[in-house]
């Protein structure tokens, strides 16, 4: 075997207008001749369900070869990917530069969009990918409570999972009595704006769905901390799904979709200078990654991936620009904090580590940091097929964070967060309380 690439994984833009993209023969003979490298090497056999699958196929084949494999069993592999690009960024000695030119996560997303556009995604999975559309009951009084209880109850959860494919077992998010959007989050531009070397001196809060529907809170805590820090912020006038459901369905139609309203937007704000916040890893990472790779050519599509910040990373580099307050005044104790996988992929360090051991410089904070996948991955950890899955793959994770009996566990990806609370509980170490990084900065801070 050839040695691998030694210099940093370039990322190639996604051909999804080629014809040849979506041409089934075509992507079989590269499926092929990826898995046959992939076979050879095995780092990757840790990451997730789907290179453990593709060894088995292979071992299972008479001669140990990849050409063995059944093409229509390629589909095992290309399902069980949830798109959490480590294999790319952290493991893979053969991507770009390199000249076999291996890029897993895309071909996946290739086989996925082959299959989309085939229609064998099923409705339950595109209802399921749909957070705009079961976000709309979010906010509703009477619609919410009955929603909520019946999400708890177990008649319903049975009754979600044969119909939607939704595992009863699975937890799911509650939906907010009041959206993010709504009231609460009002602009705030009452302080002077004042720029950094690093950072502009203004912000514009990219809600997410995630945050708008089900945890305002989340949305609430980064106000604070940027109100206590005197950050001008305003919540952007208009959002939709950032595309991640969709494109993690294949669906990149549904994505360009999301990408044509948010784009003209967002483009406005970082045309005017303002630092876009995004509070959920993978919404973040869509805008950094994802879309500018599917729009190489559009040139506000990049001017908003030079404009997205992810949370920690504005507010550590605002610290080394000396405009960060640091009068931190209330202990955490022990935090087992969780690094996500779509934020280890944006390529900007352990950011919320850093914050969390600047903090640790003021009062108490002893910190144990986890890195690795909680299997949780979006609509993975939730299906009927792949929950248990999700499960095993966390199981590393759920032990790490039980070490030293924790107050805190907090991840940057709420959905994580409680996907790790839930198997800390089944292991019989019940975390004592799970809150969002922002919500533990704020609570440092003292802020009421």
């Amino acid at each position: 075997m050839r040695e691998g690439n030694l210099q940093a994984p370039t990322r190639h833009p996604l051909d999804w207008k080629s014809p040849d993209f979506h041409d089934e023969g075509k992507l079989m003979q590269e499926m092929e001749r990826v898995f046959d490298i992939c076979h050879g090497c095995r780092r990757c056999v840790s990451l997730c369900q789907s290179f453990p699958n593709l060894f088995d196929l292979v071992d299972a084949t008479a001669d140990g070869e990849v050409h063995g494999i059944p093409k229509d069993d390629y589909w095992k592999v290309v399902d069980q990917c949830y798109l959490c690009d480590l294999c790319y960024m952290t493991k893979c000695p053969y991507t770009p530069p390199h000249e076999w030119n291996l890029d897993f996560p895309h071909l996946m997303l290739r086989a996925k969009a082959v299959k989309h556009q085939k229609g064998e995604v099923q409705a339950k999975e595109k209802l399921l990918a749909s957070t705009d559309t079961h976000g709309q009951f979010a906010g509703i009084p009477i619609v919410v409570d009955v929603v909520n209880r019946l999400n708890a109850a177990k008649p319903m959860r049975k009754l979600l999972e044969s119909q939607l494919g939704v595992d009863a077992e699975a937890w799911l998010p509650s939906l907010a009595g009041q959206r993010f959007r709504w009231g609460r989050a009002m602009n705030d531009t009452t302080h002077v704006v004042t720029h950094g070397q690093r950072t502009p001196g203004k912000v514009a809060i990219f809600a997410t769905c995630y945050v708008n529907y089900n945890e305002p809170g989340i949305g609430e805590d980064l106000l604070k901390v940027l109100a206590h820090n005197k950050i001008p912020y305003e919540i952007v006038e208009k959002e939709q799904c950032c595309g991640m459901p969709k494109l993690e369905l294949g669906d990149l139609e549904g994505v360009e979709r999301a990408w044509a309203a948010n784009m003209p937007v967002l483009a406005r704000y970082a045309k005017e200078g303002w630092a876009i916040l995004s509070a959920i890893p993978s919404c973040t990472l869509m805008f950094k990654q994802e879309l500018p790779l599917m729009f190489p050519d559009d040139a506000d599509t990049q001017l908003v991936k030079e404009s997205m910040w992810d949370p920690f990373e504005y507010l550590v580099a605002r610290h080394k620009d000396g405009l960060l307050a640091t009068d931190f005044n209330t202990a955490l104790g022990k935090v087992s904090y969780h690094i996500p996988c779509h934020g280890r992929v944006q390529n900007i360090g352990r950011k919320t580590e850093e914050m969390f051991k600047l903090i640790g410089t003021k009062v108490e904070l002893k910190l144990n940091t986890v890195e690795r996948c909680s299997g949780h991955a979006g609509t993975y950890g939730v299906k009927s097929g792949t929950h248990a899955t999700a499960m095993k793959i966390g199981k590393p994770v759920f032990k790490s964070m039980a070490k030293d009996e924790p107050n805190y566990i907090a991840s940057d990806c709420a959905l994580a967060g409680h996907h790790i609370a839930q198997g800390m509980a089944q292991l019989g170490t019940p975390a004592k309380s799970l809150l969002h990084p922002l919500s533990l900065m704020r609570a440092a801070y003292g802020i009421a």
